[in-house]
C-alpha cells in the first residue's frame, strides 16, 4: 500500500436553511467553488493534476442529482480527464468521500484525488422531495424510516441524559462558536460567493452577488433562555430546536495525493488518513453510533482516547453527543471535544459534515500543537462512522 498524504482541506461557512445567506445559492456552486479554491490554495498544484473526486451528498437529487461529483468538477473548471463520483453515506458521506480518495491514492489507482461534502439542505430537504419508503417493509421495520428526532428522544430516555444536561451543552456549543468565530479561530473557512435575488422596481429579479465569510447559525444562548423552548419532535419530550442540530448549507474539500506525486510536484503535506471506520446499531436510536465506531478505529491503529489531542463528535443532538462521550469515557476529555462549537452552533449539512469536520479538525490540531485528531458521527438509518487523522 501507498503512502496518502492530505495537503489540503477546507471549508465553507455553514449558513441556515431557508433563512441563512446561502438559501439563494445553488450547492453546485458551493461545490465547485471551494473545490476550485482547494487547488488554487496548494502551492504548485494545477488542475489538470487532479485524477478524481469523490463528492459525499445525503441527497443526492433535484439540485444536487446526476452527478454532483462530475458536474462539481466541470463548473470548477477541472479539465475533461478529471472524473468524478457522488457517494452517500447520509451523515458521514463527506468522511466516506475522503476515506475513498485516500484508498484510492493507497491502492495505486489515483494519484491525486478530491475528498469532499456538500449539501444544500434549502434545495433539497431532510428526507429529499419525494420520500417513497418500502410499503411493506416499513410496517414491519418503521425504524428504519423514523424521524432522526425520534431517535435523539430514544437516546435521551433510554439513557437517561437530561434536558438539563442537554441545554447546558448547547449552550455550551454556541459559547464556543461564537468566541472561535469573533477570535478568528475557523482558519479552515475560504469566503465564499454567495446569491440572492432581489425585485426591481419593474418586477424583474436581479441576481446579485456578495461574500458570506462565517458561519450564519451562531448565537448568544443559555441554558434558562435553552430550557423555555419546546420540545419538537415528542410531547413531553426534551429534544429541542435549542439542542438540536441547525440544518444547513455548505460545501467542504479535501485534497489528497500519494508520497511520490507529493515530491515530484512538490506538494507538501499537512495530514494523513490513519484508520477509518463504520459501524451498524440500532436503527431507532443511530444517535449511539460513535460509541462504537470510536473505540473501533482506536482499536484498528493501536491507540487509546488519551492518545488523541482533538476530537470533533458531530453534534447532530445533545442527547446523543453527550450519551457518547459518556460511554467512550471522554468526559475526562472535554477540553479536547469541539473546542470551537459543534453542530448545535456551526449546523449539520449532512453529506459535507464529514469533510467539513476534516478540515476543522485538521486546523484545529495545528492551532493546539496536536497530532492525532478523531472525526466522528452518527448516521441515519443506524451507523456510526470514525475517522483518525495525523496532522503532518
Amino acid at each position: 500500500m501507498r503512502e496518502a498524504y492530505i495537503i489540503q482541506s477546507v471549508r465553507t461557512p455553514g449558513c441556515k436553511q431557508k433563512k441563512g445567506l446561502f438559501s439563494q445559492t445553488r450547492p453546485e456552486e458551493l461545490i465547485s467553488f471551494i473545490m476550485k479554491e482547494a487547488v488554487e490554495r496548494t502551492p504548485n498544484l494545477k488542475p489538470e493534476d487532479i485524477d478524481d473526486v469523490m463528492l459525499g451528498c445525503a441527497f443526492p437529487e433535484a439540485e444536487q442529482g446526476l452527478n454532483l461529483g462530475r458536474i462539481a468538477a466541470k463548473m470548477a473548471g477541472f479539465p475533461d480527464k478529471v472524473s468524478g463520483a457522488t457517494v452517500n453515506r447520509f451523515c458521514a458521506s463527506g468522511l466516506e468521500a475522503i476515506a475513498l480518495a485516500s484508498v484510492r491514492i493507497s491502492a495505486g489507482w489515483s494519484e491525486i484525488c478530491i475528498g469532499a461534502g456538500c449539501e444544500s439542505m434549502t434545495f433539497v430537504p431532510m428526507g429529499g422531495n419525494v420520500p417513497r419508503p418500502h410499503p411493506e417493509y416499513c410496517q414491519t421495520y418503521p425504524e428504519m424510516y423514523v424521524s432522526m428526532g425520534i431517535t435523539a428522544e430514544n437516546v435521551a430516555s433510554r439513557y437517561n441524559i437530561s434536558r438539563e444536561d442537554q441545554d447546558i451543552f448547547a449552550a455550551r456549543s454556541q459559547t464556543k462558536a461564537m468566541a472561535a468565530r469573533d477570535g478568528g479561530k475557523f482558519t479552515e473557512i475560504v469566503p465564499t460567493p454567495a446569491y440572492r435575488y432581489v425585485v426591481q422596481p419593474d418586477g424583474t429579479y436581479k441576481k446579485e452577488f456578495f461574500i458570506v465569510e462565517h458561519d450564519d447559525g451562531i448565537r448568544a444562548s443559555t441554558p434558562e433562555g435553552l430550557a423555555k423552548l419546546g420540545a419538537v419532535f415528542k410531547v413531553n419530550g426534551s429534544v429541542t430546536a435549542g439542542n438540536s442540530s441547525q440544518t444547513t448549507d455548505g460545501a467542504a474539500a479535501t485534497i489528497v495525493a500519494s508520497r511520490e506525486k507529493c515530491e515530484e510536484l512538490g506538494l507538501a503535506p499537512i495530514a494523513r488518513l490513519l484508520g477509518y471506520t463504520t459501524v451498524g446499531c440500532k436503527a431507532d436510536e443511530m444517535g449511539v453510533g460513535p460509541k462504537y465506531a470510536i473505540p473501533k478505529v482506536l482499536k484498528q491503529v493501536g491507540m487509546t482516547i488519551d492518545d488523541i489531542d482533538i476530537y470533533e463528535i458531530n453534534e447532530a443532538f445533545a442527547s446523543q453527543a453527550l450519551h457518547c462521550i459518556r460511554e467512550t469515557g471522554l468526559a475526562k476529555h472535554m477540553d479536547k471535544i469541539n473546542i470551537h462549537g459543534g453542530a448545535i452552533a456551526l449546523g449539520h449539512p449532512l453529506g459535507c459534515t464529514g469533510a467539513k469536520l476534516t478540515a476543522t479538525c485538521i486546523a484545529n490540531l495545528k492551532e493546539v500543537g496536536g497530532k492525532y485528531g478523531i472525526v466522528a458521527m452518527c448516521v441515519g438509518g443506524g451507523m456510526g462512522a470514525a475517522a483518525l487523522f495525523e496532522k503532518r
